[in-house]
């Protein structure tokens, strides 16, 4: 299902020199237990099969689980996030000077995404794009 939906996702206009352009494509991380859970990372499958030369899933590292963001408003997300990534030492040149592509699955309200970017650029990264698969409609407060 991986390869469909990367395929998908290469139909916006602006992904393929996104591609082209950056250094590495890094998928968001899952803690070991979420990951154990599921048995497979489903944001690293799009990105491998975007350009598997370039998929990077051992730079960026989720430092413990967290509660499930279903649910939550953007600030509590914002809040449940906040320090939540961080860049392996050894793999810094991998991400120093680079043009990154940040790729996920599912973005809701892009907390994750901005904190993993945020972690990203004070690892060094000059230039960071975030590449989803689906966005959730956003809620309307009543």
């Amino acid at each position: 299902m991986g390869r469909a939906l990367a395929q998908l996702m290469r139909h916006a206009p602006w992904v393929e020199p996104a591609l082209e352009a950056a250094d590495c494509l890094i998928p968001m991380p899952l803690s070991l237990q979420r990951l154990g859970e599921r048995g497979f990372n489903q944001a690293y499958e799009l990105a491998r099969h975007l350009d598997a030369r370039k998929a990077d899933p051992h730079t960026l590292l989720r430092i413990e689980r967290r509660p499930h963001q279903v649910g939550h408003s953007r600030t509590e997300r914002q809040a449940n996030v906040l320090g939540s990534f961080w860049v392996d030492p050894q793999r810094l040149l991998h991400v120093r000077d680079k043009r990154v592509v940040l790729v996920d699955d599912v973005m809701t309200t892009g907390a994750s995404l901005f904190e993993a970017a945020h972690t990203l650029r004070k690892a060094g990264a000059t230039h960071i794009t975030g590449l989803v698969f689906a966005r959730t409609v956003p809620r309307i407060a009543s």
